[in-house]
């Protein structure tokens, strides 16, 4: 039985964060979201309302918006970085929002690499600010974010899909043993002691 994705991974512990690139690039909004697994251990991720989506995505849009028009006096490289910040900080707020309300473990994971693009991207305007090695260097190391950002979320959706399959084994496991138990049992008990083993395992 698959998992009821109330529990899943939307984020990482401070431990797996990511270093920022050194080179112009200072840290970018938050890489994921931020429900996590300390440990291994879930963390229950309540699914938001259709309502509370519809408002977060509004939300988002509004800030969207009003950080725009701010970067709409600016000019080159700064307007780019500008532009790139608030695109990064809406789709980080949207797919917070949509991931909430979908509350499953692709949601979550779509989400982690849609952000890891938008923080490419500003990392990449960032980059325009400097020129030669400098710049091949800059550009180097946001694209190796990225693809480490890419690679952390595709790992721990097989982390978490490996371990729900090993409790989904080891429920199926315990559940044929207590219906073993139940054939000590006739008639009506045994028909109870059925009932409970399967309201038990969730069978």
């Amino acid at each position: 039985m698959k998992m009821a994705i109330g529990t899943v991974l939307l984020a990482l512990t401070p431990a797996y964060a990511l270093a920022q690139p050194a080179v112009l690039l200072p840290a970018h909004p938050a890489q994921h979201p931020t429900a996590h697994y300390p440990d291994g251990a879930p963390v229950a991720v309540t699914p938001g309302s259709k309502a509370e989506f519809a408002r977060a995505k509004a939300a988002a849009q509004a800030t969207y918006k009003a950080a725009r028009a701010q970067c709409g006096s600016l000019a080159g490289t700064p307007k780019d970085i500008c532009v790139a910040q608030a695109t990064a900080q809406r789709v980080r707020a949207e797919e917070d929002a949509t991931a909430q309300y979908k509350n499953t473990l692709e949601a979550y994971t779509r989400a982690r690499m849609r952000i890891a693009t938008a923080n490419y991207n500003l990392d990449r305007a960032r980059c325009g600010a400097v020129a030669g090695n400098d710049r091949d260097v800059c550009l180097g190391q946001a694209k190796a974010t990225r693809i480490a950002a890419e690679a952390d979320a595709r790992a721990d959706r097989k982390s978490i899909e490996a371990r729900e399959d090993a409790r989904d084994e080891k429920r199926t496991a315990q559940y044929k043993v207590a219906l073993e138990k139940c054939d000590a049992f006739a008639g009506t008990a045994k028909d109870n002691c059925v009932a409970a083993a399967k309201s038990a395992y969730g069978e």
